[in-house]
């Protein structure tokens, strides 16, 4: 038995209770937001169901349905310009304008739908000005207080950090953004203020006005590779040693990690001994990764250099 966006019915989690506990039913709900599994149904099925968080394609599955693409770099470039949303995939292929139209509709329909009716909020613009920011912002380390800052600069309308706050929460139930908490390697504590947020589908910067085809390159780098990270199912953060930033540390199964490093290239010699200086600074002998867009794979003093593509694929 199958209930679609469950969420919607008042009471709903008494009828999946009641389901549940009969022999002969195979249950599954579906819902487009994390409310879903808070608050009493939770509480009712404690242990005994399992979340399966649903995400756009991947690279390869997004190669797949593109097979009559040859040039894998063109439809790379492709992917971290366009939507990956299956339904978007397929009518890109009538025309961008009725991908445009699809996304606008996705995105309205949680901004109004999921999130603007649901919390009864009055002021919809500030919604909207938040996300700009963080969409314009896709792995950047940031706060409450430095999101309200700026906006308030930029406008001259204050918005207190516990407004953005709320908005934060929100737009992660929603899972329109996807947090990367900090986690200081030398500490081994997991910190508190300046996370990392990454967006479900990077087709959703098309509907800002400040977006730019081919630009940000390097961002969205880093937001492909954190989807790819999160759909091997382990828990993604975004690290700190000491003064020194990780892209990833990926949380494996026995508490044995991965470090990872993105960059669009490393052709140029400073940015390659930044980023493999921040590998080298961790004194364990986990499993260290750079990806980049360049065309070698290479192990560097037992950091592994490799072409993102190739790993995306494989």
């Amino acid at each position: 038995m199958f209930l679609d966006e469950v969420q919607l019915v008042e009471s709903f989690e008494k009828l999946v209770g009641s389901l549940f506990t009969k022999k002969n039913i195979d249950l599954y709900i579906t819902g487009s937001n994390a409310y879903l599994l808070s608050g009493e149904l939770a509480t009712l099925l404690t242990g005994r169901y399992i979340a399966i968080n649903v995400q756009p394609y991947s690279f390869k599955e997004f190669a797949q349905a593109n097979n009559e693409e040859n040039n894998t770099e063109l439809l790379f470039r492709k992917y971290m310009n366009s939507s990956s949303f299956p339904e978007a995939v397929t009518l890109a292929k009538q025309g961008d304008e009725l991908v445009n139209d699809y996304i606008q509709s996705i995105y309205d329909t949680v901004i109004i739908k999921d999130i603007a009716n649901r919390y009864k909020l009055r002021n919809i613009h500030n919604l909207h000005r938040v996300i700009s920011f963080l969409f314009d912002s896709v792995g950047s380390n940031v706060s409450s207080t430095n999101i309200a800052e700026a906006l308030g600069k930029a406008s001259k309308k204050n918005l207190s950090h516990n407004t953005v706050i709320k908005y934060l929460n929100y737009l992660t139930q929603a899972y329109i953004l996807y947090a990367a908490p900090r986690y200081d390697v030398k500490g081994k504590e997991q910190l508190t203020t300046n996370e990392k947020y990454y967006m479900v589908d990077l087709g959703l910067k098309n509907i800002t006005t400040s977006n730019k085809y081919d630009a940000d390159l390097g961002h969205k780098l880093e937001n492909v590779v954190y989807f790819e990270l999160l759909r091997k199912g382990s828990r993604v953060y975004a690290g700190k040693n000491s003064d020194k930033e990780i892209d990833f540390i990926v949380q494996k199964t026995k508490n044995e990690r991965e470090y990872y490093q993105v960059a669009y290239t490393t052709a140029d010699e400073k940015t390659f001994e930044r980023e493999i200086s921040a590998l080298r600074s961790i004194r364990d002998n986990y499993p260290k990764y750079l990806l980049t867009l360049d065309y070698d794979n290479s192990n560097i003093n037992g950091i592994q250099k490799l072409n993102v593509i190739d790993w995306l694929l494989k």
